[in-house]
């Protein structure tokens, strides 16, 4: 199967995604800038999901342009992946509503711990369908940057409880990690 529909469908439903969130955005009640202070925790949420959807969609981008054809395993792994994204926008929504509650941080980290699991499924899941020797299995390596995420991600979760300011340290810090995309694929696609 070619692998032009799903990547345009992964593609609309990000954009989807990205739509939802910033139409959840509510305006200040009032006209002048300390109006803002009670929706600054909803932006700098919606910034930091925005953020990590753009991230996912960049790396998506260049994990499909190292995969040659796609199998059934691949679009249900594919499929698993946008499920969770797809709850990004509720979970930011009620953290940023409820900034240092501990069970809307922790849901939080679910919500970035679960696409970061279900990337690991998809990758696999074009690893197994490529091959052990592929370029990209090569250009993976360990994923050690993945497995670190979801491990920083889990520990987000339990910390929320006892300490919410430093699982949004978490979230921030694997959001930057993050923001050059994958540069193991990216020299791959130059090749």
């Amino acid at each position: 199967m070619g692998k032009t529909r799903l990547e345009a469908f992964s593609d609309g439903v990000i954009a989807i995604l990205i739509t939802i969130m910033v139409l959840e955005l509510r305006a200040p009640v009032g006209d002048s800038l300390p109006a803002l202070e009670p929706v600054l925790p909803v932006l700098f949420c919606y910034a930091l999901s925005f953020l990590y959807l753009g991230i996912y969609w960049v790396n998506h981008h260049h994990l499909f342009h190292a995969v040659h054809k796609v199998s059934g395993t691949i679009l249900w792994a594919n499929l698993l992946l946008l499920f969770w994204l797809s709850l990004v926008p509720f979970t930011t929504r009620w953290i940023g509503e409820h900034p240092h509650s501990p069970v809307p941080t922790a849901i939080y980290g679910v919500s970035f711990l679960m696409p970061g699991l279900a990337w690991l499924v998809l990758q696999a899941a074009i690893l197994k369908a490529q091959g052990p020797e592929s370029k990209l299995a090569k250009a993976l390596g360990n994923d050690f940057k993945g497995k670190a995420s979801g491990v920083l991600y889990a520990a987000s979760i339990p910390l929320a409880f006892f300490r919410p300011w430093l699982s949004d340290v978490i979230f921030v810090v694997v959001a930057l990690v993050w923001l050059v995309p994958d540069r193991r694929i990216e020299r791959l696609i130059d090749r």
